[in-house]
């Protein structure tokens, strides 16, 4: 991997992270179209690390905010948040636990699959145009649940993480600030817990890749993923999605176009 082939899927990881679009199967068309044959653990775990860091840099003070929270070892809203966030990680936790391989399985290449996933994708972002959303805010725990089973499905290619997540939450009908929220610090910890353990399982002694494209990938990623994390927020909140569906749908298509 070269250091413009690590900008390029910097960019497209820190832009489909946060943005309802998919990440993974964006990565898996890029890396088709710049013939990358080998996914490298090693820039995957940078290119995501930097994506957290522009998460925590969008939500410096809400993150401060249950820090402190935390401290005061009471049962604040802060600590009650801070057990959704858990109670929605179970769901994927399970899936890297039990059906890793069978995870796995679907990152080959296979564009057909990505397609397919992407329709879903767009489906969902549709369906919260359409429906006619309540205006209750608060998340409740068995909401946190049911918005982390649907970011356990988002691990595969194509089904966006963020779309599945916001999506779910709007037509359980909450908030669309806080669905917002909650979806960008609920992924905080299962990312961070996944690089964790590569890090320490050895994965990343042997890279293929040189330290300039790790940087430059970190770089573009943080960057984009700040601009793509604030956009997103304000997207919500406008009730824009139905242009990720429509994206979506067109992505699904050349994807399957170029699979076939």
């Amino acid at each position: 991997m070269n250091w413009l082939q690590a900008l390029l899927l910097g960019i497209l990881q820190g832009l489909t992270e946060f943005l309802p679009v998919s990440s993974s199967g964006h990565l898996e068309l890029g890396k088709a179209l710049l013939n990358i044959e080998a996914d490298n653990l090693t820039f995957t775990v940078v290119v995501h690390g930097a994506t957290v860091c522009s998460t925590i840099v969008v939500f410096f003070q809400e993150i401060k905010q249950l820090f402190i929270g935390f401290l005061e070892f009471k049962w604040n809203t802060s600590n009650q948040y801070l057990v959704k966030i858990l109670i929605s990680v179970f769901p994927v936790l399970i899936v890297g636990l039990f059906f890793e391989d069978f995870v796995e399985s679907f990152f080959t290449g296979n564009l057909v699959f990505v397609g397919s996933m992407l329709f879903i994708t767009a489906l969902l972002l549709a369906l919260t145009h359409f429906a006619k959303l309540k205006k209750i805010k608060e998340i409740k725990y068995f909401d946190a649940l049911i918005i982390g089973i649907a970011q356990a499905f988002a691990v595969l290619p194509g089904i966006s993480r963020s779309g599945a997540t916001i999506a779910t939450g709007l037509m359980l009908g909450k908030g669309r600030e806080e669905v917002a929220r909650f979806s960008f610090l609920m992924v905080l910890v299962p990312i961070i817990g996944i690089n964790v353990l590569d890090i320490f399982s050895g994965k990343l002694q042997h890279s293929a890749v040189g330290i300039l494209p790790l940087i430059v990938g970190f770089v573009a990623a943080f960057f984009s993923g700040w601009l793509a994390c604030r956009w997103m927020i304000n997207l919500v909140k406008r009730s824009k999605l139905i242009f990720f569906a429509i994206y979506c749908l067109l992505a699904g298509l050349i994807a399957i176009i170029i699979g076939f």
